[in-house]
């Protein structure tokens, strides 16, 4: 079959070769998905004004938990595939495939039907004001509509990426990313949809891929493909699924909440230029983010295949070359950060007080980037082969056990300084406890072999 010899070759060819044939796309690929992003925000910023830049930053929290509920299914059974093919169970991968499509559906109309109706209050609740809610609600509501044309989206290039594929998923990112660039300026200064365009656009763009996406596994000459009892849900599959998904389900359900605290912090300390402050240097600091995750995406099928394989010398050397290449990512993106902050913030917005308050965060942001890199590996690492449970208890210690406290804690002696310092403090902490787990799993691997 297609794809079989692919697959194989995980187990097989150099770990250089591979992690440069699976992450070189998915790097692309994510980077194109960062400044998806900013295309979003950098039209509404000029084109819009500062304040819907705020209203842009209010909907963070909810684009996090919706991402919360799509990686739930999409990052779970991506891990699962990889481990099965690993495993040369080839039915079982199929039949995942077919479970990921009916748990999207299900979970993406489930999250917009919950939402909708309580939009405005959850808004206002997330620190909006008179003054931005209404653009966040305006961007908000064209989302929730295509919320399962996203869930179906992310989930399928998951699966592209675990299944050999990684060219497939970048071309399908790529494709978003420059549709959604050519109708942003369309829909805002054509049709003068305002900041309903930007969101408009996105859905569009995503819906043109899903359907590349679609017609790509309805071949029946692939490996993974769709066919007839495929979409019947599997308990087994359901539930290895979600456990594995778990760890980036509260990764980004915690993110949701901090992103709360963050704007409520702003708000109080700093008013809404505050809040939109926090959105540009978010869309900034995801682009590095967005390349670790590149990475990360390329580094997943190789190591979960080599460990279904039980070829843990091989599962060693991707993860070392993984960490250095996704540290040398973080440090330039703190070299950026802390010598043009000014230049680079000035991209999304031409008002000189947001100016001023985007590039302080962002100085003070970045501080431990150089680090950030080896803590996210090391927590995507544990997911890639299975190991939930430590990946969840990396993801939550940084979000909850340190920058919650954090975030309480500080401004209340540094004001608005306190909800920037947060980050980089527990940036520092988290490293050194993925430092630690890491450690103890490579000792029991030496055990082992």
């Amino acid at each position: 079959m297609t794809n079989t010899k692919q697959a194989t070759a995980l187990g097989t060819e150099p770990i250089r070769k591979l992690l440069i044939r699976y992450a070189v796309p998915a790097i692309i690929a994510m980077t194109a998905a960062s400044l998806y992003n900013m295309v979003d925000s950098i039209f509404i910023g000029q084109g819009v004004g500062p304040m819907a830049i705020t209203g842009l930053a209010l909907t963070f929290p909810l684009m996090n938990l919706a991402a919360a509920f799509g990686s739930l299914v999409g990052v779970g059974a991506a891990t699962l595939i990889s481990v099965k093919l690993g495993q040369k169970d080839y039915t079982t991968a199929q039949r995942v495939l077919g479970n990921v499509l009916v748990l999207n559906v299900i979970l993406g109309l489930a999250f917009s039907l919950v939402v909708f109706p309580l939009l405005t209050p959850i808004l206002y609740f997330f620190g909006g004001s008179e003054a931005t809610v209404g653009y966040a609600s305006d961007y908000m509501e064209i989302i929730l509509f295509g919320n399962v044309i996203t869930h179906l989206y992310f989930g399928l290039n998951a699966v592209l990426r675990a299944s050999g594929n990684p060219q497939q998923a970048m071309y399908a990112t790529v494709c978003t990313v420059v549709i959604n660039a050519l109708l942003d300026p369309l829909f805002i200064y054509v049709f003068q949809w305002g900041i309903r365009g930007a969101a408009i656009a996105t859905v569009v763009a995503q819906l043109s891929s899903l359907l590349w996406q679609l017609y790509f596994f309805s071949n029946q000459e692939r490996l993974l493909h769709f066919h007839r009892g495929i979409f019947k849900l599997k308990r087994r599959i359901v539930v290895d699924s979600l456990a594995i998904g778990l760890s980036p389900f509260l990764m980004n359900t915690a993110a949701c909440f901090i992103i709360i605290l963050i704007n409520q912090g702003l708000k109080r300390h700093g008013g809404d230029l505050a809040i939109g402050a926090y959105g540009i240097v978010n869309r900034l600091g995801f682009i590095v983010v967005m390349i670790v995750m590149g990475f990360n995406q390329g580094m997943q099928p190789i190591a979960g295949y080599n460990f279904g394989a039980k070829l843990y010398p091989r599962v060693d050397r991707v993860l070392k070359l993984t960490i250095f290449c996704a540290t040398c990512a973080t440090t330039f993106g703190f070299l950026v950060g802390e010598l043009f902050p000014e230049t680079v913030v000035s991209i999304f917005t031409t008002d000189p007080e947001l100016i001023a308050r985007s590039a302080r965060g962002l100085r003070i942001t970045v501080i431990f980037f150089p680090i950030i890199g080896f803590q996210m590996v090391t927590s995507n690492f544990f997911q890639s082969i299975g190991m939930a449970s430590k990946a969840i208890i990396l993801s939550l210690s940084r979000q909850l056990l340190i920058l919650i406290p954090c975030l309480l804690i500080l401004p209340l002696f540094f004001q608005e300084d306190g909800v920037w310092y947060s980050m980089p403090v527990s940036d520092l902490l988290a490293s050194l406890i993925a430092l630690f787990m890491l450690l103890r799993q490579f000792k029991k691997f030496k055990q082992e072999a």
